[in-house]
């Protein structure tokens, strides 16, 4: 179920990490986003409008794959795709909240920096990971040491927290990475936005 998370955003390659205040603003980044040729969003549940801009932009942008990001506790997991999520990310590995996932259906990635993390919840069905915070956890370099007593699994990540536009094609050249996670899309305008586009389609 999770593996089809990472082969989903590996589509997109670089996806927007949105911190969005209210449910105006959210929208009209949202509709940037698909007029760009980035129809893809983790909206975090850091602010009080993420569950409304979730659901509106669902509605009214279906062409888009809209996650929920910074899902901390089973309550906004589930308040998250009842919103209209189609997968939901987590900074960290609370094994509460991935086994409520895994009960669900719902693709669900918890975040990992360390082999540990990785073990205890690929035993709870996660094939699929955040890993946060990339580069203040060891950049590319740790990523591909903590992966690789792993390749026979299959399991892919996606580094969040720390990647740009300039060391994104570092991130996406490793195989065992189907995304990257683009927090400096939060406010970049059309220009930028297109640039990301450029970059994950010459990859």
């Amino acid at each position: 179920m999770t593996t089809s998370i990472g082969d989903t955003l590996a589509q997109y390659k670089i996806i927007p990490v949105l911190v969005l205040e209210d449910l105006e603003s959210g929208l009209r980044r949202c509709e940037l986003l698909c007029e760009c040729g980035l129809p893809v969003a983790e909206i975090t549940f850091r602010t009080k409008a993420a569950e409304s801009i979730i659901r509106e932009a669902s509605r009214r942008f279906p062409e888009m794959f809209i996650g929920a990001g910074t899902i901390l506790n089973t309550a906004d997991l589930h308040r998250a795709f009842d919103a209209g999520a189609k997968f939901a990310v987590a900074p960290g590995f609370n094994p509460a909240v991935v086994g409520e996932a895994m009960k669900n259906g719902y693709a669900f990635a918890p975040g990992i920096c360390t082999p540990s993390e990785i073990e205890q919840a690929y035993e709870l069905g996660c094939r699929f990971f955040k890993f946060f915070p990339a580069e203040a956890a060891g950049g590319v370099k740790m990523l591909k040491s903590i992966a690789a007593p792993y390749k026979h699994l299959g399991i892919k990540f996606m580094p969040t927290g720390g990647v740009t536009i300039d060391n994104a094609a570092d991130w996406l050249a490793v195989p065992e990475v189907s995304a990257a996670g683009g927090t400096w899309l939060n406010k970049a305008d059309a220009e930028g936005i297109r640039k990301a586009v450029a970059l994950a389609k010459s990859l």
